[in-house]
């Protein structure tokens, strides 16, 4: 049976509103990083940003509470990434070997040029270098809790939560360390050394 012609429009007109707010959402992000990288956080106005985008400072806020959480919106999404990416590589596996595996395949999506801007930006802010270090922890827990689904018995938790911590822990130093170097190496490359060294100590 078709559906009702009301409810074909209502579909239509949800998904371009969809599609017009994630362009509009997209388009706010992009020239807001390009003024922070160009003149600094501090010194970039919301009615900078909100002009070079071409809307409202009012229009602004239906998208982001401030340029903190404008800013680190480049970033949000990882842990609902890493999670799918450690369930994509399902129970066969060791659960040190899954979690490195899929931390190396999102390594391509943030090993790029624009991380490394992005992250030079956080750090002219003490506040937003303290929210970033706070991402991890969700990160730890969102990793661990898809480790879980995979091995559900409860005796293995512990032990899950473990490596959670340890690969986070991993995933922490060997960007920094692909920052420092200003990304001369692939950061998959860091990532895959520093399981190797986890797992020799172990």
């Amino acid at each position: 049976m078709r559906a009702p012609l009301t409810q074909i429009r209502s579909t239509k007109i949800e998904g371009l509103r969809e599609r017009n707010r994630r362009e509009t959402l997209q388009r706010i992000a992009d020239v807001a990083m390009e003024l922070f990288v160009a003149n600094g956080f501090e010194a970039t106005t919301l009615d900078e940003i909100a002009a070079s985008a071409g809307i409202s400072r009012r229009t602004f806020f239906h998208y982001f509470k401030s340029k903190d959480d404008l800013l680190l919106a480049h970033v949000e999404g990882y842990a609902d990434a890493l999670k799918v990416a450690v369930l994509k590589q399902g129970a066969m596996a060791a659960p040190i070997d899954a979690v490195e595996q899929a931390l190396m395949d999102l390594s391509t999506r943030l090993g790029s040029a624009r991380t490394i801007a992005i992250v030079r930006v956080i750090r002219q802010s003490e506040v937003l270098q303290a929210r970033k270090q706070h991402s991890y922890l969700g990160r730890e827990q969102v990793l661990f809790e898809g480790l879980c689904e995979l091995w559900p018995a409860k005796e293995r938790r512990e032990r899950l939560r473990l490596v959670a911590m340890a690969a986070m822990g991993v995933a922490r130093l060997a960007t920094e360390a692909w920052l420092e170097q200003g990304g001369k190496r692939p950061l998959a490359k860091y990532i895959q050394d520093g399981f190797r060294n986890l797992k020799a100590e172990i």
